[in-house]
C-alpha cells in the first residue's frame, strides 16, 4: 500500500499564514501614537468643535496609512486613508462633544465607542468586495476604541491633556484584537498555488 499526500488549503484560524498575518498587523500599533502627535500637533487639544474635526482626521490619515501597510494588500490605500481620516475625524468630533470634552473614564469610554463606530461604519465602505460581514467592522470599533480608552486610563495616562488618540497600550491592545476580527471577516489570501496543508491518504497497491 502506497501512502501518498494530498494537498488543502486551509482558512482557519490554524492556517500557517494567520500568525505572521496578524503579528504584522499588531506591529502597526505603532501609528496610533504617531498619530497621536500628528493630530495634536495640527489640531491641539481636543477641546472644541474644529481642534477635535482636524486633530481626528489628521490622526485618521496616519493611522489609516499604517494600516494599509501592515494588511498585506488586503486594504486599498485609496479608500482607506481617506476614509478612516474622515470617520476618525467626525467620529471624535461627535464623540467628544456628547461628553463636552470632558475626561473622567465613563466619559472617555463613551466618546471612544461614539468615536469607533462612526470610524467603523466609514472604514467599513472601504473593506474590499470580498469582506463578509462588514457591519462587524463598525460594532467592533465602537467596542475597541472604548476598551482602548479605558485601557490608557487605567494605566495612568495623562489623558486630561485632551489628546486625539488613547496611548500605547491602548492601541497595543486595539490593534491585536482589531487583527484577529479582521482576519475573520477578510482573511488573508496567500497567492495562487500555495497550499497550506496536507493530509497523509492511502491507496491500493
Amino acid at each position: 500500500m502506497t501512502r501518498i499526500r494530498r494537498l488543502h488549503r486551509n482558512p482557519s484560524f490554524r492556517n500557517p499564514t494567520f500568525f505572521s498575518t496578524w503579528l504584522l498587523w499588531s506591529v502597526g500599533f505603532l501609528a496610533f501614537p504617531i498619530a497621536g502627535f500628528a493630530g495634536t500637533a495640527v489640531g491641539g487639544r481636543v477641546s472644541n468643535p474644529v481642534s477635535a474635526l482636524i486633530g481626528g482626521a489628521v490622526c485618521g490619515v496616519v493611522i489609516g496609512f499604517g494600516q494599509v501597510l501592515v494588511s498585506r494588500r488586503r486594504l486599498n490605500p485609496l479608500n482607506w486613508v481617506p476614509l478612516t481620516g474622515i470617520g476618525l475625524g467626525l467620529g471624535l468630533l461627535l464623540g467628544s462633544t456628547v461628553v463636552d470634552y470632558h475626561t473622567t473614564l465613563p466619559e472617555l469610554a463613551l466618546m471612544g465607542a461614539i468615536t469607533g463606530i462612526v470610524l467603523g461604519a466609514a472604514q467599513a465602505m472601504g473593506l474590499p468586495p470580498r469582506t463578509r460581514r462588514r457591519w462587524l467592522w463598525a460594532l467592533g470599533m465602537a467596542t475597541l476604541w472604548a476598551l482602548g480608552w479605558t485601557v490608557t486610563t487605567l494605566a495612568g495616562v495623562n489623558v486630561e491633556a485632551q489628546f486625539t488618540n488613547f496611548g500605547a497600550i491602548g492601541a497595543v491592545t486595539v490593534t491585536a484584537l482589531s487583527g484577529l476580527l479582521l482576519h475573520f471577516l477578510l482573511p488573508f489570501q496567500p497567492p495562487s498555488g500555495m497550499w497550506l496543508r496536507s493530509r497523509p491518504t492511502s491507496t491500493a497497491p
